[in-house]
């Protein structure tokens, strides 16, 4: 046991122990000074804001920044945004990261999803217009034929043409209600037309 503390408290263990430290101290600082070269320690990019811009236009803005980018999938379709332009990014624009940074892109779409016109054939215009307005389409106007009916939907149109339940259009159309008025139609006069 006095051996070993002797050999602790000797010359050439001291030196030892000095040359390890140095060496530690020496690998420590190169591995700093490398980590900071490859990773660019302290040099950030700042993420552009490509809010509305095309595709085309944002693929060459990310290469002119150094970054990377992947698509998500198309979000909904917005009015306020061009079609095909960038409505969300990820990370937000202003912020800082580093060079090679992937960027993720929310596009908008071509246009409004295209969803199907329910049955509202012989239901009153005010059930119709809720089940309407609950996928998505909206009621512009109201007509009114002679049919017993009062209020209820006999027709629908869109855009000037008859369209019929199960038809399908883009989400937010504006279509027209055929109602009836309560009046008893006169078959004389219908025959009359049809001749």
């Amino acid at each position: 046991m006095g051996n070993f503390f002797n050999f602790l408290r000797s010359k050439s263990f001291l030196i030892q122990l000095g040359l390890a430290l140095v060496v530690t101290v020496v690998l420590v600082i190169l591995t700093l000074r490398w980590l900071n070269h490859s990773t660019n320690h302290g040099e950030f990019v700042e993420v552009p804001d490509f809010a509305k811009m095309s595709v085309m236009d944002m693929r060459k803005a990310i290469e002119d920044a150094g970054l990377r980018y992947e698509v998500l999938d198309s979000a909904n379709y917005n009015p306020d945004y061009p079609r095909f332009s960038i409505i969300e990014q990820d990370p937000k624009a202003g912020n800082k990261v580093k060079e090679n940074r992937k960027i993720y892109f929310t596009v908008n779409p071509s246009g409004y999803k295209k969803v199907t016109v329910p049955n509202i054939i012989q239901v009153t215009q005010r059930n119709a217009s809720s089940m309407l307005k609950a996928v998505g389409l909206d009621v512009q106007r109201v007509t009114y034929i002679d049919e017993l009916g009062k209020d209820m939907v006999y027709q629908i149109k869109f855009k000037g043409k008859y369209i019929k339940p199960g038809d399908k259009l883009p989400k937010t159309s504006k279509i027209e209600l055929v109602c009836g008025n309560g009046t008893i139609p006169d078959r004389a006069q219908i025959k009359a037309d049809s001749d």
